[in-house]
């Protein structure tokens, strides 16, 4: 069994193992801890030295970019829901979902809350002509394009139920729509009064671009000249967003019926994109407003709004 000896030295504490090793640890001149000066000729123990024994701490490392870029975007999440929720107090009701394709990030307000689509179905319905056409092995033809143009890019409504009933209706889009993972998209006869949310129009979006998705090469290009080329009376909405030298995307919809007092719905979905450096999709939804144009205001306000507190 070892035995200690402690004594005091000149203001130093020494301690002598059984071994012979003495442990030192004292005062400097100047009155400070003297453990870390321990002189070299002492040893601990079986030859140990002291110098060896004490073990320098490594210094903290800190949190790395990434961790930092996360901590950043949950602050700006919650900066933005704080402001959405002060908006929510004083409008009609909304969502809004966003999704950077660049970073694969995706944000919503009210994601899974339904909505009556409006003509931006009419995005969802060129889809599901496109896919049918792949389906069958060919291009889409002269009389689906004739249809599909105006219905896109002027909202045209009697092309749209041509199309609508061309393709299988009801039954022929529901059945798409799970193809295109929209899950939670309720297909209406009467197909402005198609129920959806801002998450499942994120997916539309994104299935419009999505190299792994159903769409292929060909539809996706035909869906984006479509939607890049609106009329210029209905480019609001998520083009309100897009900053000089960005491209953008869109189907508006906009709706108003006696059954909702003559309020209306409102609603926008888009992409914007710029090189490398943007590529960003956006839906709001909305209803209850007065009337359209504050309708308008209030959609291109939340989009506006995304873009200020998540940068991108």
């Amino acid at each position: 069994m070892q035995r200690y000896r402690v004594g005091i030295l000149a203001g130093a504490a020494v301690v002598v193992l059984g071994g012979g090793g003495l442990i030192y640890a004292g005062l400097n001149d100047d009155g400070s801890d003297g453990a870390s000066a321990l002189p070299s000729s002492l040893t601990v123990g079986d030859n140990t030295t002291a110098g060896a024994a004490a073990a320098v701490s490594p210094s903290p490392t800190g949190p790395s970019p990434e961790e930092l870029a996360k901590a950043e975007h949950v602050k700006r999440e919650k900066q933005l829901t704080a402001e959405l929720k002060k908006l929510t107090a004083s409008s009609p009701e909304f969502s809004v979902a966003v999704k950077d394709l660049k970073t694969g990030q995706t944000y919503a307000y009210r994601g899974d809350e339904k909505y009556d689509t409006a003509s931006i179905v009419k995005a969802q319905i060129l889809a599901c002509m496109l896919l049918k056409d792949q389906d069958a092995g060919r291009d889409p033809s002269s009389g689906e394009m004739t249809l599909a143009k105006p219905m896109i890019q002027l909202s045209d409504n009697n092309a749209t139920t041509s199309l609508f009933t061309r393709i299988g209706g009801k039954s022929a889009v529901g059945k798409c729509n799970k193809r295109l993972g929209l899950s939670d998209t309720v297909v209406n006869t009467s197909w402005g009064l198609t129920r959806t949310t801002v998450d499942d129009q994120i997916t539309l979006l994104n299935e419009f671009v999505d190299t792994k998705g159903p769409l292929d090469a060909d539809s996706r290009k035909t869906a984006f000249k479509l939607m890049n080329t609106v009329d210029a009376a209905q480019d609001w909405g998520v083009p309100a967003i897009a900053k000089s030298g960005e491209t953008f995307t869109v189907k508006n919809g906009w709706d108003t019926r006696s059954a909702d007092g003559g309020l209306w719905a409102v609603n926008t979905i888009g992409r914007v994109t710029k090189g490398d450096d943007v590529d960003v999709s956006v839906a709001v939804l909305s209803h209850n407003n007065k009337s359209m144009q504050s309708g308008i205001n209030l959609v291109e306000k939340v989009a506006k709004l995304t873009r200020q507190y998540l940068k991108y």
